[in-house]
């Protein structure tokens, strides 16, 4: 991992084609700009984590949440059995 101590309106290259400019240090926090080629994705951690522990936890629905999301949305009566899971 490289460190670097950066001032507001210094940049970071990246490549040919990335560049994060240090917008704002404002206390602990500071703002950054990051330029990037369209095809780059750049994502916060903690957005991906949470999106991911939320995949995850929907991945494990208990066995008849599809039977009462049917029943809620009058595909299927309330009271019928939900189909063997496969």
């Amino acid at each position: 991992m490289l460190v670097l101590t950066r001032k507001q309106g210094e940049k970071i290259l990246i490549g040919d084609d990335i560049v994060i400019t240090i917008l704002d240090v404002r206390g602990d926090s500071i703002r950054i700009g990051i330029d990037a080629p369209r095809g780059v994705g750049i994502q916060r951690d903690e957005v991906v984590r949470a999106v991911t522990e939320a995949n995850i936890a929907a991945s494990h629905a208990d066995s008849d949440a599809e039977a009462r999301i049917k029943a809620t949305l009058g595909l299927l009566a309330p009271g019928t059995p939900p189909a063997p899971a496969p």
